[in-house]
């Protein structure tokens, strides 16, 4: 990663560096998650040459998996999907994304960066030979493309089946406790903030009141998002997590197609799905750590050791 992020930084030129380079102490850009067509800090893509979008696109993939790249592409690719529903009118593009550094890669023993954009917001920070990794937000609008009803691109498929899969595994006891409102919320609950505080209320059901076909669908659930990671961080994460109690909480219909949302929680963890806006396509997700967001964890750990 620190490989990664000092060849970006040397592919750029002066102006495009002065762009991409922030202090790591400047909470208010590093602190960032927004996945609206917004401003941003860092510089965008559409405004790199190829070699310089192909530095940034490398240190986005040291973040994810193979297949959470794939859906990452995925992702951005449907921007111009969205641009043509819209009668082109909004003038998204696919290299309307934004990359931000925080520090030096090379020097600093913390640096962070950032690679974001419509739908796509993916934050690490590094402190000596730690990686902090989270938030980690995926969206897509459309959430899905079909021809004669069958998908022919649907990025978030496998979160939302999951979701539904363990909404029908546990039971109407296990349903009555998790289903937390008829309605879904218009946005995942955490939203843009840059900080969770504490545990979203109401929790749901508790997965160790679950059977084990249930207890099994919420650990498969969770490695889907974790395994948005590379492997050595999603084993990290699964290693932070194990033996923590989860909690499971459905909103909205529980009908395919129809408007509706999930969280899992735990021990900083915070993962959240909805399908809330355009008839039930368009799909936000967020893998977060309520607690160590942006790094705050090996921040922590750094300065202990640092200062006794």
């Amino acid at each position: 990663m620190r490989a990664a992020g000092s060849a970006l930084l040397a592919a750029l030129d002066e102006p495009e560096r002065t762009r991409v380079a922030h202090r790591f102490d400047d909470d208010a850009a590093r602190r960032w998650l927004e996945y609206r067509p917004r401003p941003r800090p860092g510089v965008c893509l559409a405004d790199l040459d190829r070699a310089a979008r192909k530095a940034a696109h490398r240190l986005l993939a040291t973040a994810l998996s193979p297949t959470a790249y794939a859906q990452a592409m995925a992702i951005v690719a449907l921007e111009e999907v969205l641009d043509r529903a819209e009668g082109w009118r909004r003038g998204r593009h696919s290299d309307d994304y934004s990359v931000a550094v925080f520090g030096d890669p090379d020097r600093d023993d913390a640096w962070a960066w950032r690679v974001e954009g419509h739908h796509l917001s993916v934050s690490m920070t590094v402190v000596d030979d730690q990686v902090s990794p989270a938030p980690v937000f995926f969206g897509a609008n459309p959430a899905a493309v079909r021809y004669a009803g069958r998908p022919v691109l649907r990025p978030l498929g496998v979160e939302e089946d999951l979701g539904r899969a363990m909404l029908d595994a546990m039971g109407p006891a296990g349903r009555a406790a998790a289903i937390i409102a008829d309605e879904a919320p218009a946005d995942i609950v955490s939203a843009t903030r840059p900080r969770v505080d504490g545990p979203l209320e109401p929790l749901g059901v508790a997965t160790d009141r679950l059977g084990p076909g249930a207890r099994a669908l919420v650990g498969q659930l969770v490695a889907a998002y974790l395994e948005r990671l590379p492997p050595a961080l999603a084993q990290h994460e699964a290693q932070r997590l194990d033996g923590g109690q989860l909690h499971f909480a459905w909103a909205g219909s529980t009908r395919p197609g129809q408007r509706h949302y999930y969280r899992v929680q735990g021990d900083d963890l915070l993962v959240e799905y909805d399908n809330t806006t355009d008839d039930g396509n368009h799909a936000h997700t967020v893998l977060r750590r309520p607690a160590s967001d942006f790094g705050a964890d090996v921040l922590a750990a750094h300065h202990a050791r640092a200062h006794g």
